[in-house]
């Protein structure tokens, strides 16, 4: 029986990555929240690999505009706590699974980017995120995997589809930015491709490296807002489109984050369905309290 350690299990994406865990009779898995084991403390990381076969990190300093100003506690939980993972992984031989993002890339693409394409964050917390797939790459060339995401949304935490259906309450018309691309990505999809990944890894079957989790297809946070509208049966012409400069943030945000799914073949496993499939699927499985879901 392999054991499974989950970092950050008390996330939207570690809460998802249990509930698929949790199927799965031939794996010991332990659950680690933020209060159980802290990654930026190398000791305690070290304590916490020990005894298992494989690491899922799904922990992250998540707030991409409080990164711009605070730097260097971003790269403490995102890139040097990544390092303190891996080494403990190399120590023991464990696997290591790891959560990245696409905003290690510029965002002037006109196509999708390979997971070889050449990395450059645009924003501190990108910064961050690169600096801990670098950390993998250097402990473990051989046994380590990064899975690049984007747009998230999920039951078990804010996102973007939980902030649409909250402010479709609220007012009668949204502006959303039509000008950023990407692919909305159910936490639970990508949950079930990070176990079939650690399957893999486990059997050897899976060459370490970049991986690309996102779902196929691409449209824009407009695009994707429209969507939520019309399966929750509102009007989708509620929403009016605008741009990215009527919305200023401290952290520039990429205009195409739109991801290649290339490298999944060579690890025998298709990549994540289209998010249309994917939105479709969330509203249609997911139980209360997901906000897209009426009690």
């Amino acid at each position: 029986m392999s054991r499974v350690l989950v970092t950050g299990a008390g996330g939207m994406l570690g809460r998802d990555l249990l509930a698929v865990l949790g199927s799965r009779p031939d794996l010991k898995v332990t659950a680690a929240t933020r209060a159980e084991v802290d990654i930026t403390d190398a000791a305690a990381v070290r304590a916490a690999v020990a005894g298992h076969d494989l690491v899922v990190n799904t922990a992250a300093w998540t707030d991409v505009d409080g990164a711009e100003e605070q730097e260097a506690a971003a790269t403490a939980v995102n890139g040097d706590a990544v390092g303190h993972l891996a080494a403990a992984c190399a120590a023991t031989g464990a696997r290591l699974v790891h959560v990245s993002t696409d905003y290690v890339f510029p965002g002037d693409g006109t196509t999708p980017y390979a997971e070889d394409a050449p990395t450059a964050p645009v924003n501190a917390y990108g910064r961050s995120k690169l600096a801990g797939e670098r950390a993998v790459a250097r402990f473990l060339p051989e046994t380590g995997y990064v899975v690049r995401t984007a747009w998230l949304y999920g039951a078990h935490g804010p996102n973007f589809v939980a902030t649409m259906l909250r402010l479709a309450e609220q007012r009668e018309h949204l502006d959303v930015v039509d000008d950023q691309h990407g692919q909305p990505t159910w936490s639970y999809a990508l949950a079930a491709q990070l176990v079939a990944l650690g399957d893999a890894a486990l059997a050897a079957r899976a060459p370490a490296g970049v991986y690309h989790g996102t779902c196929s297809g691409q449209t824009t946070w407009y695009g994707l807002a429209r969507a939520v509208f019309a399966l929750r049966g509102l009007d989708p012409d509620r929403i009016r489109p605008t741009t990215s400069d009527r919305f200023r943030r401290p952290a520039p945000r990429p205009a195409y984050s739109v991801l290649g799914h290339g490298r999944w073949a060579a690890a025998g496993l298709p990549p994540l369905p289209d998010w249309h499939t994917t939105l479709a699927d969330a509203f249609a499985s997911a139980a209360p309290p997901a906000p897209w879901k009426v009690a």
